[in-house]
């Protein structure tokens, strides 16, 4: 790395699209954000936004992620900001499961690749695209450090009492089963951003995170380490969610198949695609699902109220975990921008010094901010996540080490 490279591309590569953002490591400026969808299809898109510039947008077939990220390489260079520029210091890849093996970010090598794809079996849907986008980088600089960070990484600091399924050890083992957790970097950003807007050391908190968006997951967070979380050893344990139904009887899987007559395929699609709150009441965005419950839509209504329910068991569970809660924290799409949700969440919490304001939680903002009383004992947060921003950060501070 060149002693003026402080630029981190950030690429998070999904099974048909690649988003991506450049980043100066400097200040922290965003030098452009972007994204390829619909790779593989006739009718494939590009949107491309530089620093303080309109979108440009190109609409051709992209046939593969190798294609996809030469085409968002020709955009940066229209900016002067190419991939084979020499203010750049690293792409930081965005891996989702990086198991038992890696608790921190981890420059990308032959051998970590081979342990990325030996975790394909427990993340079937992500892994994959991931390592396919980080082959592809790789091919195109293979003189550039190429960073992992792991959406699993904060998470592997759990105590194996919190880690642990109950089940046959030798058997869990054999398999790597145990609970992973996800989220990781939006649950790392925001511990450390509360932490600035509490004013205090991470060291010193005890915080529930809460990131609310169509993927949804809690942790309980000690003194900046994560010691439980609502995920397992698949994104579809913990909250009631999107689309994917959160804690369930793990009977419920046998029922299905032996009265249903349902397939691993079609259990695996139903808990994963068509629950939570879309097999609810057909709808997974909050903001309809609302609007319904305020024109007096049951089906609405009660999948208002079991999401609720099933948040509120999460935030009493981790209270107790914790012993003591110095905040609780919303993020993510919904709980950064729906009010009604932190006041439901909240709602009847007062004898644990959980009190929304409710003016304060009404406004909107893209700032971190308190929404709890002035004098709450435990304060209530709002504190927009920035997974890039973090993936940027930790791969520039292990390639710039």
């Amino acid at each position: 790395m060149t002693s003026q490279a402080t630029r981190v591309l950030v690429l998070n590569s999904g099974s048909s699209s690649v988003k991506y953002q450049l980043l100066d490591m400097r200040d922290g400026t965003r030098l452009a954000v972007g994204l390829v969808e619909r790779i593989g299809e006739n009718t494939s898109r590009l949107v491309h936004t530089p620093a303080g510039e309109g979108a440009r947008e190109r609409t051709e077939r992209i046939a593969d992620h190798e294609q996809a990220l030469k085409a968002v390489a020709a955009e940066l260079a229209l900016d002067g900001t190419g991939i084979d520029s020499p203010d750049l210091a690293a792409i930081g890849h965005r891996v989702v499961h990086g198991g038992a093996a890696f608790s921190a970010p981890t420059v990308i090598d032959d051998a970590v690749l081979a342990e990325i794809e030996r975790l394909v079996p427990v993340a079937p849907l992500h892994n994959p695209a991931n390592i396919t986008g980080i082959r592809t980088a790789r091919a195109l600089r293979p003189d550039l450090p190429q960073v992992a960070v792991f959406d699993t990484a904060f998470h592997t600091t759990m105590p194996e009492h919190a880690a642990r399924y109950a089940i046959d050890v030798e058997t869990a083992d054999a398999h790597r089963i145990r609970r992973y957790g996800f989220h990781g970097t939006s649950h790392a950003y925001v511990s450390r951003r509360t932490a600035e807007l509490l004013g205090r050391p991470p060291e010193e908190l005890n915080l529930i995170v809460l990131h609310l968006g169509n993927g949804a997951s809690a942790s309980a967070v000690a003194g900046g380490r994560c010691v439980d979380t609502s995920m397992g050893l698949t994104p579809l344990e913990g909250l009631v969610m999107g689309t994917r139904s959160g804690d369930i009887d793990p009977a419920v899987v046998f029922h299905l198949e032996r009265v249903a007559g349902m397939d691993t395929d079609e259990i695996d699609e139903l808990l994963n695609k068509k629950s939570g709150l879309m097999g609810l009441c057909g709808d997974n965005d909050m903001r309809e699902i609302r609007r319904r419950v305020d024109e007096g839509d049951e089906r609405a209504r009660l999948a208002f109220g079991i999401y609720i329910h099933r948040l509120k068991k999460y935030i009493g569970a981790y209270y107790a975990v914790l012993g003591r809660v110095d905040a609780v924290v919303f993020t993510a799409g919904v709980g950064e921008n729906a009010a009604p949700v932190r006041e439901a969440a909240m709602a009847g919490l007062d004898g644990l010094g959980l009190v929304v304001d409710a003016e304060l939680n009404a406004v909107r903002s893209g700032e971190p901010r308190l929404v709890s009383p002035e004098h709450a004992r435990v304060a209530v947060a709002v504190v927009p996540t920035d997974e890039e921003m973090e993936i940027a950060r930790q791969t520039f501070a292990l390639v710039d080490a």
